[in-house]
């Protein structure tokens, strides 16, 4: 069985530094940090009180109040960047066959919020009382269900979770399920809206974040000496697959071929990295077999980057390894330095990253860099704290999560 290409015909985001998917890539072009204190909670008694929240969002710009009412902000991200991808691939002004649509959604938590906000209120009273509607919210499927819902898409439906790797994840399975000629189209994604009590407190026990209160803007800052931790980012990502053929005769807009998707597990800890980076290693070797690539042909790794002091060295070395002296002249850069770490949602909106770069022609900085590691190699090109104008044909996008997850995917140009 010959195998059917992908290709992605649109994308949309809201994210803390743009709320669409042109002000997102504008902000890490010029390299503008989403982190600021927190304003959905009051931290003052918390070890981190920053994060990169969505800015200026209000539920009722995009969906009713009754409607709202029923949405986590988890879902309403969701929908929100689905809406403009939709639109930006014009899958239903083409009025393609909605029986062969899908969608595949990615979330490490869910709706946080809502699950947060039912059991303080039943445990403030002792009484049993809790919304209709909180099952429904706060299950991490149901934004998948919801833009299926909205659009009348029949096709394959469901929600991968592998903590930071899920969306990445989707991404995978999208193409998986389009080579296999089960679908014509899937609405690839994910979101993540975890900047709560819950859960700004539950990485602070595990002195996972960044707790550079004094100056938020400058505390993601991946492969620096002093990085202290990850910064926590909210907000989604959607990206449109379809099937080559299927977007050629409808005239759609190529942006490039989603060629390579590997996976692999770290086998190692519950949130370490391997401290070889083998994981990461396995992963970025089984998604160039996969797309058919050497080596030598990658011209952009936009890297898992977190800012955490294991997780950095440990993928710096995998790439390294893997890449051997070319590993030098690929543009690499971290876009959590300027989005935080959006957790869930980091796959896609990564790979949103690495189309513009596609496109334009342009790899971001990795911002907030003073001092150079001496652990990390520093004849590796991590695009410190100014963008590039580069030639991308081909570039990798790394997202790995917790219980050691790992997901790659490889676009190439057309």
């Amino acid at each position: 069985m010959e195998l059917k290409r992908v290709v992605v015909t649109g994308f949309g985001a809201i994210t803390p530094v743009g709320n669409n998917a042109k002000d997102y890539w504008e902000s890490l072009v010029k390299g503008e940090s989403g982190a600021a204190p927190i304003t959905l909670f009051d931290a003052t008694n918390f070890k981190t009180k920053f994060a990169c929240e969505v800015k200026n969002f209000d539920p009722l710009n995009y969906f009713d109040k009754k409607e709202s009412k029923k949405m986590d902000r988890n879902t309403q991200f969701g929908l929100v960047a689905a809406r403009e991808a939709v639109e930006h691939s014009r899958i239903i002004e083409d009025h393609v066959d909605k029986n062969r649509v899908g969608v595949i959604w990615g979330s490490g938590i869910g709706g946080l919020s809502t699950f947060e906000k039912e059991v303080l209120e039943w445990a403030g009273t002792d009484i049993p009382r809790f919304n209709p509607f909180f099952i429904p919210k706060m299950i991490a499927d149901i934004t998948g269900g919801q833009i299926s819902i909205e659009y009348g898409f029949h096709g394959p439906n469901y929600t991968t979770v592998s903590a930071c790797a899920s969306s990445a994840n989707a991404l995978i399975d999208g193409k998986m399920l389009i080579q296999l000629g089960k679908a014509d189209v899937i609405v690839c994604g994910g979101s993540e809206a975890a900047i709560t009590a819950s859960g700004v407190g539950g990485f602070n026990a595990m002195m996972a974040l960044s707790t550079r209160n004094d100056d938020p803007k400058t505390a993601s800052r991946p492969f620096d000496k002093d990085r202290d931790g990850f910064v926590l980012g909210e907000g989604a990502g959607t990206i449109i697959l379809e099937e080559y053929e299927h977007a050629i005769k409808r005239g759609a807009t190529i942006y490039a071929e989603l060629t390579g998707g590997g996976m692999s597990a770290d086998a190692y800890h519950m949130t370490a990295p391997h401290p070889e980076g083998l994981g990461a290693y396995l992963v970025m070797k089984n998604c160039l077999e996969d797309a058919g690539v050497t080596a030598d042909e990658v011209d952009h790794i936009n890297m898992h980057g977190t800012s955490t002091p294991l997780g950095d060295i440990a993928e710096s070395n995998a790439i390294s390894r893997l890449f051997g002296e070319h590993a030098f002249d690929i543009q690499i850069n971290s876009t959590k330095s300027v989005t935080g770490h959006l957790l869930g949602a980091a796959g896609v909106i990564e790979a949103i990253a690495i189309l513009n770069s596609i496109t334009h022609g342009i790899v971001p900085p990795t911002i907030n860099h003073f001092t150079d590691d001496e652990k990390i190699d520093s004849r590796l090109n991590f695009t410190f704290n100014n963008a590039v104008k580069k030639e991308v044909n081909i570039a990798m996008s790394n997202t790995f999560g917790f219980g050691g997850h790992n997901a790659c995917v490889l676009f190439t140009k057309i």
